[in-house]
């Protein structure tokens, strides 16, 4: 039996055209006599508008993403078919928007009138009630009056009782009705805290509204602005507590406290470019960047070492297994990996500002904190697209790691809202004051398991971002372009799709991505390119700390240059992309034998790293890291291959230390010697 021979992605969309055209002529002509017809089946024609236009915009965007060398033969006037496409699918949406135009105008549906009837039912029945309760209310005696005074004194009593002063760190301006707008500095009382982060509060002028909590700190008469033990309290109130319903720990780590004030310092920035209309209100510093600036606590390299018992006194994700003499393979309950498509209708900033970075930030999170390191991917885009960035670009040679769109994604984290956060940013310059900043476009949270604990399915979804920080309810990125949008179904369907969203893919990880993973401590997101140098390194430390090591007591430092110094080449991408090129280069010289024995790979590598990385990573000649600076970037890839075109032509680091052309740094013994008692995380459960 001879194999069905595949059908051309162009023939299948094509196909896939003429039958929705066949679905719109006979949907067309069942509508021709809807005066006959009964309401409920004038509905149903109406919602099979909506169904085939939904169908009609996928098989749209599909044709877009054809390519000519998608196809596995050659096709005569390939773009002048995709155009003829194009223009039936045009051609069909615009029979059913006249089809549902025509159905609106002769209130057949009804739809959007069913709200406002409602109301209106309810707001009469409400005046006849009303008007019932003032009748008795008229016939109720002076006793009953003094009894209201006195239950209404009471309950100002106790709001008085359980209200507190605040101060503002930043200025707040009314997102919508309800909200109370203040200044830096001004004192508020609070009057109730609701558990979504938006509080009651009452300025001095006796005015009542919504803020946020995150612009407030606890106001303490005698010190002034200086925050109390009481405020420390009250910012660490939300504890962390486990699925399993352990204890609730108050969190003494206080990065939060200084992301929120170092988001205050750039409000007055940030609303300047706002009036200006270089940024949509929605735009806020990027609280992702702030947490990177705080410290190592949310780098990656801080999350790769091993983590340490609650006894501190063996390694909880870092054991050995002495059948197959390396690191055992440790599950954790997330391990998946995510691929970043693209993102749409993203707001163009002005020209008062230079855009030099379009990035993506992600992390793990619980709905209160980060639990994970932040990894971040850069994004591409075209200046005939402006609003839209993608990811993962065909390039020649190696991909930089840091346009990688594949993610990996670890956590053992018990939390039942774990969930991937979502920050888009841009690192921008003011063209009149020279001033750098960050900026985030909008977010969005990615819950990872439902309400019964089931993870979600693994496929394409489809995030429409907010705006503010993810600790502000109901702001958009653009409120020109609402997501309330009014009128019929159409109308909304379209509002939608002018909205900023982005498109990823979770994708189960097959048998050998599961193996690889599982060699990987049990938190940590990286690009899916850099994943075998990472394995290099856990391989290392396992043969350092469990194997070698001549007394598991001993704490001496250890003189290992890899183990020194790979986590500060985790933190500069165009180097792993050096390391990466090095090593690929160096196995495509290797025997089949000699890649399936992992000691000879790991002595290879380890060979690679000492001619190459070593004398770079301390040459005066390699500027120093500097994030979103695109001279620099220049000039430090430079000098990497101009380094490894002579570590090529030469004879290895050797001769790189020894010539006198170069010229590295003063010897420090921090970058021979590893201290992994400083280096390891420190159980905190």
């Amino acid at each position: 039996m001879l194999a069905r021979r595949p059908r051309n992605p162009l023939q299948a969309l094509q196909r896939r055209t003429q039958e929705l055209k066949l679905q719109v002529d006979g949907l067309l002509s069942e509508s021709q006599l809807k005066e006959a017809l009964e309401a409920s089946k004038r509905r149903d024609i109406y919602q099979r508008c909506i169904q085939l236009k939904q169908a009609i915009d996928e098989n749209k965007d599909a044709l877009q993403k054809l390519n000519k060398a998608d196809e596995p033969a050659p096709i005569g006037n390939y773009n002048q078919k995709k155009e003829d496409e194009h223009s039936l699918l045009d051609k069909l949406t615009h029979q059913l928007q006249e089809l549902a135009v025509s159905i609106n105008r002769e209130n057949i549906t009804e739809i959007g009138a069913l709200p406002e009837r409602e109301e209106d039912d309810n707001s009469a029945e409400e005046a006849e009630e009303e008007d019932d309760d003032e009748e008795e209310e008229s016939e109720e005696t002076g006793d009953e009056e003094e009894t209201e005074d006195e239950e209404k004194q009471k309950h100002e009593s106790q709001q008085q009782a359980t209200s507190k002063e605040y101060i503002a760190i930043g200025d707040f301006t009314a997102q919508q009705a309800g909200d109370l707008t203040f200044k830096k500095g001004e004192i508020l009382l609070v009057i109730e805290k609701k558990p979504d982060g938006w509080w009651i509060a009452k300025n001095t002028k006796g005015n009542k509204g919504l803020i946020p909590r995150t612009y407030l700190e606890p106001y303490n008469k005698e010190e002034g602005q200086d925050s109390s033990e009481e405020g420390s309290e009250e910012d660490t109130e939300v504890g962390d507590q486990t699925a399993e319903g352990a204890e609730v720990k108050q969190r003494t780590d206080s990065h939060w406290n200084a992301v929120r004030k170092a988001i205050s310092e750039q409000i007055n920035t940030i609303d300047v470019l706002t009036t200006m209309g270089a940024i949509p209100s929605g735009f806020r510093p990027s609280m992702l960047f702030q947490l990177l600036e705080e410290g190592n606590q949310f780098q990656a390299s801080y999350f790769l070492q091993p983590e340490l018992t609650p006894s501190q006194l063996a390694f909880r994700d870092l054991m050995w297994d002495a059948k197959a003499g390396t690191i055992k393979s440790i599950p954790s309950r997330v391990s998946f990996i995510l691929t970043l498509w693209s993102c749409k209708m993203i707001p163009f900033p002005g020209t008062s500002i230079q855009v030099l970075s379009r990035h993506v930030s992600l992390c793990l999170f619980d709905g209160n904190k980060v639990l994970s390191n932040i990894h971040t991917v850069r994004a591409t885009w075209q200046p005939k697209k402006p609003k839209t960035w993608t990811f993962s670009p065909q390039v020649t040679g190696i991909l930089p790691c840091l346009l990688d769109g594949d993610c990996f994604i670890r956590s053992n984290s018990s939390s039942p809202d774990l969930g991937i956060l979502f920050e888009l940013g841009i690192s921008y310059i003011r063209n009149s004051t020279g001033e750098r900043g960050e900026l985030s476009c909008g977010w969005v949270f990615l819950k990872l398991f439902d309400a019964s604990g089931i993870p979600i399915p693994a496929k394409t979804y489809e995030l429409f971002l907010n705006g503010g920080t993810p600790y502000e309810k109901g702001v958009e990125v653009d409120p020109s372009v609402s997501r309330k949008a009014h009128g019929n179904v159409f109308h909304q369907m379209m509002m939608m799709r002018r909205q900023p969203q982005l498109l990823v893919k979770l994708r189960s990880s097959n048998r050998r991505s599961r193996n690889l993973l599982s060699l990987l401590p049990e938190t940590l997101i990286g690009s899916m390119c850099s994943i075998h140098l990472l394995i290099f390194y856990r391989q290392i430390l396992g043969d350092v700390l469990l194997k070698d090591r001549m007394s598991v007591q001993s704490a001496d430092l250890i003189s290992n240059p890899v183990l020194a110094t790979f986590p500060k080449l985790l933190e500069q991408p165009d180097m792993m992309d050096a390391l990466r090129s090095s090593w690929a280069e160096k196995e495509s010289t290797l025997k089949r034998s000699e890649k399936r024995d992992k000691e000879f790979l790991k002595a290879m590598f380890l060979l690679v790293y000492h001619n190459c990385m070593v004398p770079l990573l301390h040459s005066t000649l390699l500027p120093p890291y500097r994030w979103a600076e695109e001279e620099t970037e220049a000039a430090r890839w430079k000098v990497i291959t101009d380094f490894l075109k002579q570590n090529q032509d030469g004879e290895g680091g050797l001769q790189a230390l020894l010539s006198p052309h170069g010229v590295h740094e003063p010897f420090d013994i921090s970058e021979q010697t590893y201290d992994f008692l400083g280096e390891l995380r420190k159980n905190t459960a």
